[in-house]
């Protein structure tokens, strides 16, 4: 466990400043990756989009988001030069918003979403490499649970539907699309000035330059990991792609209130980023996976059996997307700290590109087949089950927590 994990040692101040300048960027990212979901129902109208399309275009996305996170990620591995595959990352990811806001047909959408998905795929491996490299290990599952989902729930979970609907609003939705894409760029120089390559000397290892799969999978942890990475990310692209088509076309709640509704989603995630993260590096990372996702079940039923106040509904999004927080602990800090540093890059891209390939490209094409044909209630069903099984498979897990491990090593010296 934790094989070679090492950092440069810089100080705190330059630590506070990696971790907040990489979780800002990651939160333009799911600025402009939830965007479409949030503006579907103005776009899915005007471009006549059936529930079918909604779910290919969350697909597609995801399949792009999987495939060039893996490759993109591993290449960074091997050129030692993960700053500046992350500019031009972000920089390709800003001009696909601008794309999207073009776009006059399902097609033109698509190849926008494809494109978008093969910018921003390798933008989270590499960071939390980053973030790996850079940050004291007794704070990695903080580090790592703030870079990932602090900024990309409050600006891509809150933000987002608050600010874009409202400019769909009052000016169009092909006008928030355009919006959209300038954070990114200004992300792009921060990280350009501010952040650094960690040296040559701190990324040299033993052993073999490229980790295969059959290796990475020889790990029962990057096993489980994956497998839960397929469950969460499938409730998470089919809770973005259909609960505001759920909220909007059968709850009849107003376009503005709903974006409200999907904002306390980010509110709920962004405290997660600390809460969640934070304890498990007190308590450790398994128990927190084990509990965590079953809370998932709250969103679904109350989104579909609650009929009162709306703030009360607010309250129960609030809590059922508390399973946000597990993200950053499957996809980046269990693996971490299960494979050795010099592949760690490689490795959180594998996991992350099984959770986005057999969850985030499969699970909304079939949420959207199972909307057209049984109604949007079932996508809601889908992810009600999806989290149940979620922490039951986490029960698998080998506790990887430094504080953890360390009582252990003592008890049995």
């Amino acid at each position: 466990m934790e094989q070679g994990l090492q950092t440069t040692k810089k100080g705190p101040v330059y630590q506070f400043v990696l971790v907040a300048l990489l979780s800002l960027n990651f939160g333009i990212v799911f600025f402009d990756r939830n965007a479409l979901n949030f503006l579907m129902p103005y776009v899915q109208p005007d471009l006549n989009l059936t529930n079918t399309h909604v779910g290919i275009l969350a697909s597609a996305l995801s399949l792009t988001w999987a495939i060039a996170g893996f490759l993109i990620s591993a290449a960074s591995d091997k050129a030692g030069n993960r700053k500046g595959f992350l500019i031009v990352a972000i920089f390709v990811f800003s001009l696909c918003s601008f794309l999207s806001g073009l776009a006059t047909s399902f097609l033109l959408l698509l190849g926008a979403r494809l494109l978008m998905g093969a910018a921003e795929g390798p933008i989270n491996p590499i960071s939390q490499t980053l973030v790996v490299r850079e940050v004291d290990p007794r704070h990695r599952g903080l580090a790592m649970g703030v870079m990932q989902n602090f900024g990309s729930n409050f600006f891509g979970s809150f933000v987002a539907p608050v600010v874009l609907v409202a400019i769909a609003a009052a000016w169009g939705w092909r006008t928030a699309f355009f919006l959209a894409g300038v954070p990114g760029i200004i992300t792009a120089l921060l990280i350009w000035k501010f952040i650094e390559e960690p040296p040559e000397e701190a990324k040299k290892k033993e052993g073999p330059d490229r980790l295969t799969l059959k290796e990475a999978f020889s790990y029962k942890n990057i096993v489980v990991c994956s497998f839960v990475s397929v469950l969460l990310v499938s409730f998470l692209v089919i809770t973005w792609a259909f609960m505001p088509l759920y909220l909007t076309q059968v709850k009849g709640v107003e376009p503005e209130t709903m974006g409200w509704l999907m904002g306390t989603l980010g509110i709920s995630a962004t405290i997660g980023s600390f809460v969640v993260a934070g304890l498990s590096d007190r308590i450790g990372r398994k128990p927190v996976l084990v509990a965590i996702p079953f809370m998932g079940v709250i969103l679904p039923l109350g989104a579909m059996f609650y009929d009162g106040s709306v703030w009360m509904l607010a309250v129960m999004f609030f809590f059922g997307w508390a399973l946000n927080g597990c993200f950053p602990l499957f996809m980046a800090t269990v693996p971490s700290e299960t494979i050795d540093s010099a592949h760690v890059a490689s490795v959180l891209a594998l996991v992350m590109a099984t959770g986005e390939v057999f969850g985030g490209v499969l699970s909304p094409f079939i949420a959207g087949l199972a909307a057209d044909t049984f109604g949007l209630q079932a996508p809601l069903w889908m992810i009600f089950g999806l989290a149940i099984i979620a922490g039951f498979a986490a029960m698998a897990l080998t506790e990887t927590a430094p504080i953890k491990r360390a009582k252990t090593q003592a008890a049995a010296a």
